[in-house]
């Protein structure tokens, strides 16, 4: 959570025109928050804060200090605001729980086994059929010449894969033209749980307003819970069909540390988390990496070049687990992707005990600071050129003379991202056949809007598509 500003800290610097009792509102963006702090972390430095209404935010930009912040020994992890928010979502779930909440440990112990390389495998048809599902569905497209929206697809293919590599759960995207009304309640309930990160006085909103909002947020809780629920309540009526996906594992496996298994409850919330959190980022970052590939076509030749080596053009690919393993600069290109825009924007430490960061920064026990990634990303360790787009950054050459503090995509210590494997091989698969299959023409005019929910996205990116 956000710290109360009752302890002082004059050498951290912070915006311009500080209002008594308000403090930095001048400049706040509600609909853009990260790229809002990005914007002002170039304006102030590695480190700032930022005072709102009472509360306390600090900022680490800076590689050498975001690095302090990484040091188990020194700092965990802290849910802070926007965390928070999501609770009444994802509860006690891996991403939202507590650090000393006992089904976190139990849950991450349970569920190791399903990331292993040997599982990975495992979910690897269920990933190539899906994505064949959307590219069906593409090619459609292509036959009328019409203008594709990217993200909202790249939502549908994400989230069908999770639901059905993980869960056995199909949602239809692909066919039929109505929302799932779970992806509604889904897409409803994180916008409440963004707006309600900003602690803005309800009479400024109007009172009517939120409390219709807020009722609707219940129900669409209620909903998320009610659909879980059934999925789990069917697979333990029928035991003898097994499968080998992260349910049957939350189902039948005891922790081997402390002998306990998860009840029903903890395994309806592990399950909100990984559909929401697991399709999210993934989504995310096939979109941006779509976006490059456009608008760089030399990029997206030399990707296309390497995956015609795999499966030569004009045959219908059948991709191996192995195969795409290989796709080395494909895989840059998604590194690189997510080095400019990685879809989880940060993430909060807190200190175990006081202490300084950099040496002349003092934080008690229990202060916080969140880690912004993409600006940590475009660190000068990176180069003057921080913000172009290069694959070739992480060419092995230049990658191992980098420390490995100045790339964090997917989060830091033990509470970093466990699906981690599962997203690279899904992203890495569904790039390969779209780029196998299609040529992407950008939109003219179009300039890169990042729209922010739980995570980073393009809005409103177009590609026109050519079968090749």
């Amino acid at each position: 959570m956000a710290v109360p500003t009752t302890r002082r800290h004059p050498r951290v610097p912070h915006p311009p025109h500080r209002i008594p009792l308000l403090g930095d509102v001048i400049g706040v963006s509600i609909t853009k928050p990260t790229q809002n702090a990005m914007a002002y972390a170039r304006r102030l430095g590695p480190i700032y804060e930022r005072r709102v209404l009472g509360y306390r935010f600090t900022f680490v930009s800076g590689a050498e200090l975001a690095a302090e912040l990484n040091d188990e020994k020194r700092f965990r992890k802290q849910l802070g605001v926007a965390l928070e928010a999501l609770r009444p979502i994802g509860h006690d779930g891996l991403f939202t729980a507590h650090n000393d909440e006992p089904n976190w440990s139990t849950a991450h112990n349970v569920l190791l086994p399903g990331f292993t390389q040997s599982a990975m495998r495992g979910y690897h048809q269920t990933m190539l059929d899906t994505v064949r599902e959307l590219t069906r569905h593409w090619d459609r497209q292509c036959d009328d010449g019409t203008w594709v929206a990217v993200t909202p697809d790249m939502n549908k293919v994400t989230l069908e894969t999770i639901g059905r590599a993980g869960f056995g759960y199909e949602f239809g995207s692909f066919s039929s033209e109505e929302q799932h009304p779970f992806v509604a309640a889904m897409l409803r309930a994180l916008s409440f749980a963004q707006r309600s990160t900003f602690k803005i006085p309800v009479p400024l909103l109007g009172g009517a307003l939120t409390r219709r909002t807020a009722q609707q947020n219940r129900a669409d809780l209620a909903y998320l819970a009610e659909v879980v629920d059934e999925v789990i309540a069917s697979r333990r009526a029928n035991p003898h069909e097994r499968r080998d996906d992260l349910l049957e594992l939350m189902l039948t496996s005891t922790d081997p540390e402390s002998g306990r298994r998860l009840d029903e409850v903890n395994i309806r919330n592990q399950v909100i988390t990984f559909l929401i959190a697991g399709h999210e980022t993934s989504s995310g970052a096939l979109s941006f990496a779509l976006y490059y590939l456009a608008n760089h076509p030399e990029v997206a030749d030399r990707a296309r070049a390497e995956i015609y080596r795999a499966w030569p053009a004009g045959a219908e690919p059948d991709p191996t687990f192995e195969q795409v393993a290989k796709l080395r600069y494909l895989r840059h290109v998604l590194d690189e992707t997510l080095r400019l825009w990685p879809t989880a924007p940060g993430y909060m430490r807190e200190a175990r005990e006081d202490t300084l960061i950099g040496g002349r920064y003092p934080m008690k026990a229990g202060d916080a600071a969140f880690v912004l990634l993409p600006q940590v990303h475009r660190d000068p360790a990176w180069g003057p050129d921080a913000d172009a787009f290069d694959p070739d950054r992480f060419l092995p050459e230049h990658a191992h003379s980098r420390p490995g503090h100045v790339y964090k995509p997917f989060g830091t210590g033990i509470r970093s991202c466990i699906g981690r494997q599962f997203a690279l091989h899904e992203t890495v698969l569904a790039l390969a056949l779209i780029l196998h299959r299609y040529d992407l023409e950008p939109e003219p005019g179009y300039r890169l809007d990042v729209e922010e929910l739980l995570t980073l996205k393009p809005s409103g990116f177009r590609v026109q598509l050519r079968r090749r």
